[in-house]
């Protein structure tokens, strides 16, 4: 499989060379050439499958090309270690519930997956030393620092936005030490995300050492979140609910409801996307107006969420050949404010007993506005609402159990770098390892 640059500018390339550069050279994502559909005889029997034997069968049609059969096969089944059920909230509204990975968020699959892609890469070519770089608004850097936690011939240098990230998605990243570095950036995420960026643009740098990103702009972080779409679809087929489905998925960087778009393309039977944002709406002003009109990024309580500059948006819009009514067609929008998050958790924990984090009442939210009569919905519940304890007990009025994964992150000592926002100050501190 080939793989092109959204800006159409730079040559295409191998899976291993959009895995290891992360960014094309033009600052373009790559996108895979092909989409393949899969055949109907794998739907008819999803229902009968396990998540792994699922997930299998969807990367061996993004990666079956470049990656040997065995090989991938153990990649899938040692990322796939939990499963993610589907749980009924409320009537017709079901929770996909992504948070039962090591980190308790839906991130962990991608960052797993990509962890020991990258790894095999390496020791196929004998490559020295990977160094990922990686932005986070939350729970990226806490899934990518444990997914690549001991991996042998790679170095994870986590940045985040001082005081903008809950104080367990924090302890779960730079309590860590080994081959991570947490740096603790004075700025948004958005400034995280541009340092990221401009490093791998950095000519002088990437002679220094490989560089490569596990954000979702990387094709092996993103891909695999297509796993849960299926997984999803299978749970729905096995409950005999699985006919007119709408998923709504809480969009910070859109890097999750790519992959289920790509799912989408693939054949898998969704009937159209809800995308849920907080007060970051720059895709849903989108869709309204058909202009992308980045503005820096809003802080809220549905933090990994707040994105100003999202950059999936250039794979959405390459994937509908820059089509705003076909955009339409299969994605709306919605947005709420930090009060409509917080009234939504408390509905629904008061109306159905069910404990929702700040990202996923997004995603509740806008199915309870936006189902239609005779549609099914299933929301992505991104992160375990314990990550987000203090802000959800104090909503909720009820006190919430820290699993013990998650607990022990928090009698680790924090180990991090404070740094400017300012590009020279990051090049020089790379320069120097």
């Amino acid at each position: 499989m080939k793989y092109y640059s959204t800006n159409k500018k730079a040559p295409v390339a191998t899976l291993k060379k959009a895995v290891e550069k992360g960014l094309a050279e033009d600052r373009g994502l790559y996108m895979p050439e092909t989409i393949k559909q899969l055949p109907e005889s794998f739907f008819n029997h999803i229902d009968e499958m396990t998540f792994p034997e699922i997930a299998y069968t969807v990367a061996e049609a993004f990666f079956g090309e470049d990656v040997e059969p065995d090989s991938l096969k153990k990649i899938v089944y040692d990322t796939l270690s939990f499963e993610c059920p589907v749980v009924s909230v409320s009537k017709d509204i079901y929770a996909l519930e992504l948070f039962h990975g090591p980190t308790l968020a839906f991130k962990d699959v991608g960052a797993r997956f990509m962890a020991r892609l990258l790894q095999y890469f390496i020791r196929q070519e004998g490559l020295g030393q990977v160094n990922v770089l990686v932005a986070t608004s939350g729970d990226t850097g806490s899934a990518v620092a444990n997914g690549f936690l001991g991996v042998e011939g790679i170095h994870v240098y986590v940045l985040y936005p001082k005081g903008k990230v809950s104080k367990i998605q924090e302890s779960q990243f730079t309590t860590l030490g080994r081959n991570i570095t947490a740096l603790e950036i004075d700025g948004t995420f958005d400034d995280c995300q541009a340092l990221v960026k401009n490093a791998f643009m950095d000519t002088q740098l990437n002679q220094h050492m490989i560089l490569t990103s596990a954000n979702s702009i990387n094709v092996a972080r993103f891909l695999p979140q297509a796993f849960y779409y299926f997984n999803a679809y299978a749970r729905m087929k096995a409950l005999g609910r699985a006919d007119h489905i709408v998923v709504c998925v809480p969009s910070g960087n859109f890097g999750n409801i790519t992959a289920g778009l790509f799912g989408q393309k693939m054949g898998l039977p969704i009937k159209r996307f809800i995308a849920a944002n907080n007060a970051n709406d720059i895709f849903y002003q989108y869709l309204k107006t058909g202009i992308y009109d980045p503005k820096p990024s809003k802080q809220t309580i549905a933090n990994a969420m707040d994105v100003g500059d999202p950059s999936n948006f250039a794979r959405i819009y390459d994937l509908f050949h820059g089509d705003h009514d076909e955009i339409c067609k299969t994605i709306s929008g919605y947005t709420f404010s930090d009060e409509q998050i917080t009234e939504a958790m408390a509905t629904c924990y008061q109306e159905n007993g069910y404990i929702l984090d700040p990202h996923g009442a997004c995603g509740y939210r806008a199915l309870k506005e936006g189902l239609q009569p005779g549609e099914i919905g299933v929301f992505c519940e991104t992160a375990h609402p314990a990550k987000f304890k203090d802000t959800v007990e104090a909503i909720i009025g009820a006190k919430i159990t820290i699993p013990e994964r998650l607990a022990k992150f928090t009698k680790g000592k924090k180990q991090s770098t404070q740094m400017g926002k300012d590009f020279s100050e990051f090049k020089s501190f790379l320069l120097k390892e």
